[in-house]
Order: structure tokens, then sequence, then C-alpha cells
């Protein structure tokens, strides 16, 4: 009896308390990224700035509120927010209750499919598949039936009120302490919403410095902004994998990125040019798969330095 059944039931326990971990524990288990990034030009002085993503807010999530209020007490020059703010269609006046003390500061943000529409229940398995048949989204899958709307014009009319700039294909500014920082973002390719075309023409050259912003980091957006030579591109979407394997990593980005990027600081390369691309993992999950293994929930604090 011990031969026969003890291998299955210890792998059995083994996954029972793998779940219990990634479901109970680590994804409430909020961290702190800090990055510096050399992208400014010499001479500026540097400059804080706090993104945070896919937040992918459910009524009750106490802790993730308190946390994300949390972050104002780091004092950033600006905050970006790179979308997929709700998983709840009721989840709005908590959302805006969490981001409430970093709306006190200067901001920009950008939608995800999240912010437009209700999550739906689907098997983890078709992430595998999409993987390796290069579908991802929208892109290249039938366009989407029966889905439920979310009220994002509640958030963005919040987010506007506030000062932040919307930049879902659109351009924009902040100006900081008599700092001018120009601002270029797509809405999201995850379903199709991306239009270069509205906003290319590469950085302002009267700017002190210009930012590139997008939700889902699919390679034709970095490949245009980087081509256009912007040097940072911020984005989100990833959940860095969301369940990842130890000492390996992640097995699926949800776009056609590569898993050897799916979060943190790295480079892009496009056109001869090179970029700084930083993914955020998020901090939220889709309230049907509540669970982060190997990839904690997180925000970034990216220091701007001069570059070199």
């Amino acid at each position: 009896m011990r031969a026969r059944y003890g291998v299955p039931l210890g792998i059995t326990a083994v996954a029972a308390a793998g779940l219990a971990y990634s479901a109970g524990f680590e994804v409430r288990s909020f961290r702190l990224r800090r990055v510096t990034v050399p992208v400014l030009p010499r001479g500026m002085r540097p400059l804080r700035v706090l993104q945070v993503s896919d937040i992918h807010m459910v009524s009750g999530q106490r802790k993730k509120q308190r946390w994300l209020q949390s972050l104002a007490g780091l004092r950033p020059d600006f905050v970006v927010n790179t979308g997929d703010n709700l998983s709840d269609p009721e989840g709005v006046p908590e959302t805006l209750d969490a981001l409430g003390p970093l709306l006190e500061f200067p901001g920009t943000y950008v939608f995800g499919s999240n912010d437009y529409y209700g999550p739906k229940l689907r098997n983890p398995a078709r992430y595998l598949l999409e993987k390796a048949s290069g579908r991802h989204g929208l892109n290249g899958n039938p366009p989407a039936v029966g889905a439920v709307h979310n009220p994002w014009e509640e958030l963005r009319d919040a987010f506007d009120t506030a000062g932040w700039v919307g930049l879902s294909n659109r351009r924009g500014r902040l100006k900081l302490d008599g700092l001018e920082i120009a601002l270029t973002g797509l809405d999201d390719p995850h379903i199709k919403r991306d239009r270069y075309a509205e906003v290319a023409g590469g950085p302002e050259s009267d700017a002190d410095f210009s930012l590139a912003v997008v939700h889902a980091p699919y390679l034709r957006s970095l490949d245009a902004f980087t081509a256009d030579r912007y040097p940072l591109i911020l984005a989100g979407h990833t959940h860095g994998g969301q369940l990842c394997i130890p000492f390996y990593g992640a097995l699926v980005t949800n776009c056609d990125i590569d898993t050897d990027r799916v979060k943190g600081l790295s480079t892009h390369q496009a056109g001869g040019h090179t970029s700084y691309l930083h993914v955020s993992a998020g901090c939220g999950t889709n309230r049907y798969t509540p669970i982060r293994f190997a990839c904690p929930p997180e925000a970034t604090l990216l220091t701007l330095t001069p570059r070199d």
C-alpha cells in the first residue's frame, strides 16, 4: 500500500501546499522594486518615478488598498499607471480610494483591457496554447463575445480631475519644478486599440525628457517607440508570468515579448536604436486566478539619472 500510493500522495500534498502558499500568502506579499535607469540628459537632476500597474482591484481587498495608499510616502516626482486597474465592475470606488494619496502627485496613465472589460473564467492552459500558436488577446484570435463592460469612464474622469495625463493614443506633458516631461502613450495592444500612427514622430525637442508608456509590451509597440528613439518605455500587463518556476522563471508573458523580459529592467532594439524597457509585474491578479507563485506583487520606484 505504501509503495503504491506514497508517491502520488506526496505529489498531491506538495501541490496543495504550493497552492495554499501562492493563494494565501504570496498574492498578498506586496513588494517595492527599486531600479536606477541612466536615461536623462547630462546635467539634469534625478527624477523619482513610481510605476503602479495591474492592480486588478476586487471589492474587499483591504490590504492591497492600504499598501497602495502607503506608496505616497515615497514622495515620487510623478506617478505612471500602466493600466488594468479593475477586475470587478464594482471596484472603481475602492480603486480610487487606494490611489487617492497618489493622485496628489503629478501623474499619467494608460488603460489596459481589464479597465474596459470584465474578466472571464478561462482555463490557465490556454496561456500556454496561445504562446505556442503566437496568438494573444485579440491579436489573431476571434473577437470577444458577450464581454462585460467595466465603468472605465469613471476612472478616466477621476484621473483627469486629479490632473493626471491620459495617454491612450495621445501625447501629453508634465511640468515639474521648471522641467518639461513629454509623454507619449498607446491604448492597449492586447485588444488591438493601439494606433501608433496617431502619435508617431519621436521625442519632442523642446522637452527636457521624453517617456513612452503602453500597457501590454507587444513587440510592434516596442519596435515603434524604439525606432523613434524614446530613451525609456514603461509597460505592465505580464504579471511577471504570475506562476513561475523557482530558479527558472516565467513560462508565459501573455503577449509576444520573450520570457527573459517578462518583468524588470531590460533593453529593446529596433531600427538601429536601443531603448530601456521596464515591465512591471503588477500588484494584482485576475479575480478568477487569485494566486501568484515565485512572482510577488509589486510596484516600482524608478530613479532616472543622467546618462554616462
